[in-house]
């Protein structure tokens, strides 16, 4: 049966492109279906502001009359100029376990790649850092979180036979919530005093608001020198702002604040949503507002999202004010197991806190694949 690579160039074809995934995962209960709006907006050039410095090609693979994969291919100028280099990256990915389909999925990519001038390729990545990267290498058992990738075994093999080497690693780990470590009040208790420094604290979301874009700022420069960073733009953030904040619980946040009202570290932590959409399929309606909701609302497993300490600030013990904050609200909500945010294999001192936990043990790896042209 012939094989045909089709680039996406109408409404239809990009609703296939986003429904694939729901049906090559139908039925495996580790996987997280991504929001369906949410991946709307992201793909949708007059929706999403990475627009501004990307340029974007989707791509489908039929067998026949059979949808066998799909790829997304972008070029993230900003990204190439920070890092002085010229690379086209592969996102989106998924195919069934045929070679013939993800060879051909990677040349689709890697040609226009080079039709655009750039001399190598990488990936799983998105338009920012704020979209799901990293293929699942570790932790195919593991129940994935909406805010990162899951795959099946075999798109690891598929990778190295396509002569795709390791670029980065992100890791992550899962605990259960003992009590709060002394190690960690006594150190909060420290460095806020020895610093200076408060904890922001709200009673709701909106109270978090006002210092949005200070922890914008402060994440950037926390991330500025992080494997394939691109700082995120005014308009991405207030777009993140609008999109998120209204479902975090301040519970669940903790806003370390200096003497000038600025955000120091912080970390933003929200109940899995995985269940959930797994239960609606990524739809929000007609149901899938309740099942969110009722997650938000009881849950019994959290996910941290997203966590930055200024870089004057690192090694200070800053993220200690924040987490101690933080985990009083597991406490106080009845969670039993966290989950961390994907972090880089390399960055030991975000990895450092984890060891303070007799529970925590590293269940799941991600890696960025990157391959030159010859």
């Amino acid at each position: 049966m012939s094989m045909v690579i089709k680039p996406v160039q109408s409404k239809s074809d990009l609703s296939r492109f986003i429904k694939y995934p729901y049906s090559l995962y139908k039925g495996n209960k580790y996987w997280c279906p991504p929001m369906r709006m949410d991946e709307w907006n992201t793909l949708d050039k007059k929706k999403n502001p990475s627009f501004e410095f990307c340029e974007a090609k989707y791509f489908l693979a039929y067998k026949g009359n059979e949808l066998v994969g799909r790829i997304a291919g972008i070029i993230n100028f900003k990204s190439n100029e920070r890092w002085n280099e010229k690379l086209v990256r592969f996102g989106w990915i998924d195919f069934i376990d045929d070679r013939e389909v993800s060879k051909a999925l990677i040349d689709t990519v890697t040609e226009w790649g080079k039709s655009k001038g750039m001399n190598g390729i990488h990936g799983p990545l998105g338009f920012s850092d704020m979209d799901n990267e990293g293929m699942l290498i570790k932790g195919f058992d593991e129940l994935a979180t909406m805010a990162s990738i899951y795959n099946y075994p075999y798109y690891v093999d598929h990778m190295i036979t396509l002569g795709f080497e390791r670029a980065a690693d992100w890791i992550q780990y899962e605990f259960k919530v003992p009590p709060i470590p002394e190690k960690i009040q006594r150190a909060a208790e420290l460095v806020s005093k020895k610093y200076k420094l408060r904890l922001l604290h709200a009673r709701k979301a909106k109270d978090f608001l006002p210092y949005a874009q200070k922890m914008w700022d402060t994440l950037n420069d926390a991330f500025d020198n992080l494997y394939g960073y691109t700082r995120l733009t005014k308009k991405q953030t207030d777009l993140y702002t609008k999109q998120y904040f209204p479902f975090i619980n301040p519970d669940y946040v903790g806003m370390v604040l200096d003497e000038a009202d600025d955000v120091v570290g912080f970390g933003v932590c929200l109940p899995s949503l995985t269940k959930a959409l797994q239960k609606c399929n990524g739809k929000l309606f007609p149901f899938g507002w309740f099942h969110i909701l009722r997650a938000l609302k009881s849950n019994e497993i959290i996910d941290m999202y997203l966590n930055g300490v200024k870089p004057e600030y690192l090694s200070k013990g800053v993220v200690s004010i924040y987490y101690n904050a933080i985990h009083q609200g597991f406490l106080k909500n009845n969670v039993k197991y966290v989950v961390t945010n994907p972090q880089l294999e390399d960055n030991k001192g975000a990895i450092l806190m984890w060891k303070n936990f007799d529970t925590a043990r590293q269940h799941l790896t991600r890696r960025c694949w990157v391959k030159h042209f010859s």
